[in-house]
């Protein structure tokens, strides 16, 4: 008899009920069982799992580090899939392995070079990806010289943080002055550079900022599995317009990302996204774990959380392409389970729940969480 599966997600995103409804799903019709932890006792992926706790607060990286190896053999872990502190995880993947626990994540040579976009952008441009015009500011002069520059050459400049994760930090720089038309309608990432450089000048709070034109539509976003080979074994792009989404197997996209993930070392699952310059795809940024919408594949008849686990154990999938291509979708806001606020509680299933959290019905409450449309394979 085939064993069962213990995956973990730490402190993941809440797009990630799907990835661990896709490992419950997997087509080797393997048992899985999913521990979670968050610091929100809100996040769905609490409610989703079959056990779960909440994690201590203010951990040094170090600290977490013996948390979660003390995780890993206390709830006998097989695949850890760390998202909260996964650089310092990662230098230590020879005592989760002692702890007969796989990590799906990248080595820490990779994960270092794409903690900082600066150090990321030069180490891709040294392979022949090409990258955005990018100047890096601490200050407001600095600031102020990139984007007289970037006006210069005829874009519109934009900054976000050097290191940080998701659209976090994101501004758009404009000249105009701030008035009541930007009071009307929602909230727009728009900053006038006027306040920007006052806020700088009066701050003592040290920046750290990436600044770059801003990129035009498509954004493509290519999931990569590769292997401890540095080989891939599945690249697929998910393509993004506006409210439309859809999917690519066209080189110009697939064959930098190829580069960038076997160059890199950027083994299990990683994610990197262009945009376009002109007429020219441009990196944009790498992230060196699952994308939040990797469960989007299904749409395409492909599996990538399990292909991912079953890499991590040591079961090479090999080669994995599409059988097809999705048709063209959108996404749309559905209501998850979450655990009842005054006593933590446990979703309905037939695994046995020895946490923090009780092994019960979950309650009515609901949180919205982004999904494809279709059926999660």
């Amino acid at each position: 008899m085939v064993s069962r599966v213990r995956v973990w997600l730490n402190r993941t995103y809440a797009e990630n009920v799907f990835f661990m409804d896709q490992l419950r799903r997997n087509p080797s019709d393997r048992a899985v069982e999913i521990h979670a932890t968050h610091g929100d006792p809100d996040s769905p992926v609490l409610a989703a799992a079959d056990t779960a706790e909440l994690e201590p607060e203010g951990l040094s990286p170090a600290a977490y580090v013996e948390y979660a190896l003390t995780q890993c053999e206390r709830r006998g872990i097989d695949v850890f899939v760390p998202r909260l502190h996964q650089s310092a995880i990662v230098a230590h993947r020879a005592d989760f392995e002692a702890a007969g626990t796989a990590l799906l994540a990248p080595p820490p040579e990779a994960v270092a070079v794409f903690e900082d976009k600066v150090v990321a952008y030069q180490a891709v441009e040294s392979i022949g990806v090409p990258v955005p015009p990018w100047w890096r500011a601490r200050d407001a002069n600095e600031l102020l010289t990139a984007v007289e520059e970037l006006e210069r050459l005829g874009h519109r400049a934009c900054f976000k943080p050097a290191s940080g994760a998701g659209g976090v930090g994101f501004r758009m720089i404009t000249r105009e002055p701030f008035s009541l038309s930007q009071l009307k309608g929602f909230p727009s990432p728009e900053v006038p550079l006027d306040q920007v450089l006052e806020s700088l000048r009066r701050s003592e709070e040290p920046v750290d900022w990436l600044v770059m034109p801003r990129l035009e539509q498509p954004e493509v976003s290519v999931d990569c599995l590769t292997g401890s080979d540095n080989r891939v074994r599945l690249a697929i792009g998910r393509t993004k317009h506006g409210r439309r989404r859809g999917f690519t197997l066209h080189e110009r996209w697939l064959e930098p990302a190829r580069r960038i993930a076997e160059g890199f070392g950027l083994h299990h699952l990683s994610n990197i996204q262009f945009r376009m310059l002109g007429d020219q795809p441009v990196l944009m940024d790498v992230n060196t774990r699952p994308a939040g919408g990797l469960h989007q594949l299904s749409l395409c008849g492909v599996n990538v959380p399990w292909a991912a686990v079953r890499l991590a154990l040591g079961d090479d999938p090999g080669q994995i392409g599409p059988p097809f291509l999705g048709q063209d979708y959108t996404v749309v806001s559905a209501p998850r389970p979450l655990l009842p606020v005054t006593v933590p509680r446990q979703r309905t299933g037939p695994a046995t729940v020895t946490g923090t959290l009780d092994a019960l019905p979950a309650p009515a409450t609901t949180v919205e969480a982004r999904a494809a449309s279709g059926a999660l394979q």
